[in-house]
């Protein structure tokens, strides 16, 4: 499919199982907080395929956290964007994958590039993730 908006074809949801991640298309653009590419581990895919349909309030969800003593929802863009930034030490890529384009001046050229370059690092973040994570199931 063709995006115009973004002057790329590309399929909407996009898997690299070999890297172990996807990205979807999302296109927000207009909105306070825009988002343009989702991006997300193969695990997760499974589990928004699993879940699909079911509809999650965010008041919900908020005390679900709380209630099982979890990070609260408001804070995962931040928790991510820290834990983004020390794995792949490139803040315009990292800018990319958070759609923070009020930080980030992006001509058509350089758009296809920050694309290419977080599908290379992105798997990068994955394996962060898992490693920071790991300690804590194995207690």
């Amino acid at each position: 499919m063709k995006y115009p908006e973004i002057g790329l074809a590309t399929r909407r949801l996009v898997c690299f199982n070999d890297k172990g991640f996807c990205r979807y298309y999302v296109g927000v653009r207009e909105s306070q907080k825009p988002c343009e590419w989702a991006y997300f581990s193969i695990e997760t895919l499974e589990l928004l395929k699993k879940h699909a349909g079911a509809r999650a309030d965010r008041k919900d969800l908020w005390e679900y956290a709380k209630r099982h003593d979890l990070l609260r929802p408001k804070y995962l863009r931040k928790v991510g964007w820290r834990l983004l930034v020390q794995a792949i030490f490139d803040k315009d890529v990292a800018r990319f994958i958070q759609s923070r384009f009020s930080e980030l001046k992006v001509s058509e050229a350089r758009y296809g590039d920050l694309l290419g370059r977080a599908d290379e690092l992105y798997p990068k973040y994955l394996g962060y993730l898992r490693q920071m994570i790991s300690p804590i199931h194995d207690e």
